[in-house]
């Protein structure tokens, strides 16, 4: 096998390419990749934009070049119009440029857009005769997520995403690949349509009639849950639970090589040396208009846009602990002599800064590279002032208690406290304000990221503030130097939408190690 790497790789249902990012990481012994991303493919616009530039970055790291100094005056790059339009200037001018755009794919699998016939000769034409290759992706998994199912009250039969699945298992069918490793959510293992196991449908079609062996990257397995990785226990800095198959051509043998576990990883380690940097603030509540009414009935809320700039933000924190100093109980520790002053205000599309994680630490080499001279999308989200003062009482909460308030917490304080939202009552949200607590990894980053940072406060009440995106891709361990486009919204999805990179690298090393046995 060692005359035949890279191996190539097709990587569908992409993302950002969180999972292509591991196994194009696995170096041999001269430093160059063992894998080679020969397609990948996204239909999310702002995701494919991400992954070209991704592959422009790595057309020169898997050969061991040294990659241009135009890819770091993208990274320093503010603002995200000239970022944008200096990052295509470069893509056309460099010839890895033009390899990028042809290797990451804008594609709608499945749709009437993209024909079989279509998508199949792009593949052939990438694996050009190659019969060892690898199939990595995760099909959209919204349709069994938890979450989703209880928000609709079960799985949707007429849901096209429940079906996503089959145009991975065609591609297996049709290009037969070596292996294939598969991701999706732990909701997929208890997931039903018309009272049978979706899980039960996968496994069955994806082994094809005897022609694949699947396995688990865990252990031998006894039952389903042992499909599941817990990923805290391998090095990643958070609690993210996912299903992920591994699938075997009968031709090839698995080497009974299973993920090794790591010592924890807390969260405060990989962020906690980031630059601080405050809140936004883009509204205030004032009050309910005593006449008029939303569709559902309920008074319409009026609120005041707010200017955010330093010194307001200063104002309406101070009022805010001079509340909590009157309410009592929660001690206010550094916040007791009023609101810190941030250099950096709320941060930037790139900061300049230096010594982001310790020296010692496991995943400092993993994260850095010296030529950023800082780092990219690290910006807070601007927030409802009433909000930030549920944000100082949760960070405050954790650091008493260790862990993060119940909305009963917040009710037991002050009424104040307790948000203005419909469900509040329902007791489906009991954990709507959850602080990430510093001494433990982090919980499950999600999409849901992008619509609010509720699920998402650092544990810096002095920051008062959700988690910006650059330190989400550290907690899915994306290394410093990968740079998510588009808006802020669009790179928290792509975010929360990933496999960590790191998990994928533990991955690929057992992958690896199959083919080469062969």
């Amino acid at each position: 096998m060692q005359a035949n790497y890279p191996i190539p790789i097709i990587d569908l249902f992409a993302g950002p390419g969180g999972l292509g990012e591991g196994f194009m990481a696995l170096k041999d012994e001269n430093g160059k990749a063992v894998f080679d991303i020969k397609l990948s493919v996204e239909k999310n616009k702002s995701a494919h934009k991400t992954l070209v530039w991704r592959s422009f970055l790595r057309q020169f790291l898997k050969e061991g070049r040294e990659v241009p100094n135009e890819y770091y005056l993208a990274y320093r790059e503010k603002d995200l119009k000239k970022r944008e339009k200096y990052i295509e200037t470069v893509l056309n001018d460099f010839e890895e440029g033009k390899i990028a755009k042809n290797e990451a794919k804008l594609i709608e699998l499945g749709s009437k857009n993209w024909p079989e016939q279509v998508v199949d000769q792009i593949i052939i034409n990438k694996l050009n005769g190659s019969k060892n290759w690898v199939l990595i992706g995760g099909p959209p998994c919204q349709a069994y997520s938890n979450v989703g199912r209880s928000r609709v009250g079960g799985i949707n039969p007429n849901d096209n995403r429940v079906y996503l699945y089959k145009e991975y298992l065609r591609i297996i069918e049709k290009h037969n690949p070596a292996v294939f490793v598969m991701e999706n959510v732990q909701g997929l293992l208890s997931a039903k349509v018309r009272n049978e196991k979706v899980f039960d449908w996968m496994k069955n079609d994806l082994q094809l009639n005897g022609l694949y062996k699947i396995h688990s990257l865990v252990k031998p397995i006894e039952n389903d849950k042992d499909f599941l990785i817990k990923a805290e226990n391998y090095g990643i800095p958070q609690k993210r639970h996912r299903v992920i198959l591994l699938g075997i051509r009968i031709d090839l043998n698995h080497q009974n090589e299973y993920l090794e576990r790591k010592e924890s990883v807390i969260l405060e380690s990989i962020i906690g040396l980031l630059p601080k940097i405050r809140s936004g603030i883009s509204k205030t509540f004032l009050y309910y208009h005593p006449f008029e009414k939303n569709k559902n009935g309920a008074a319409k809320r009026l609120y005041r846009d707010v200017f955010d700039n330093d010194a307001t933000w200063y104002n309406f924190i101070s009022k805010q602990i001079l509340d909590l100093k009157e309410w009592g109980e929660i001690p206010l520790n550094e916040l007791k002599n009023g609101p810190k002053k941030f250099p950096n205000g709320i941060g930037s599309e790139f900061l300049e800064c230096e010594n982001t994680i310790t020296d010692n630490h496991p995943l400092s080499k993993w994260f850095l590279d010296p030529k950023l001279k800082g780092v990219s999308n690290h910006e807070s989200r601007a927030h409802l002032s009433q909000d930030l003062m549920r944000y100082m009482f949760a960070g405050l909460f954790v650091q008493k208690n260790g862990t993060f308030p119940k909305l009963s917490d917040f009710a037991q304080h002050h009424s104040d406290l307790i948000p203005d939202h419909a469900n509040v009552e329902s007791g489906k949200f009991i954990d709507r304000f959850r602080v990430q607590v510093p001494n433990k990894p982090a919980t499950t980053i999600t999409s849901h990221i992008s619509k609010d940072g509720h699920y998402f406060i650092h544990y810096d009440p002095t920051q008062c503030r959700s988690l910006s995106v650059r330190e989400a891709a550290r907690i899915q361990t994306f290394p410093d130097n990968y740079l998510f486009r588009g808006s802020r919204t669009e790179q928290f999805h792509q975010v929360g939408n990933a496999v960590p990179p790191f998990l994928a690298y533990q991955i690929a090393h057992i992958v690896f190690k199959i083919l080469k046995s062969e």
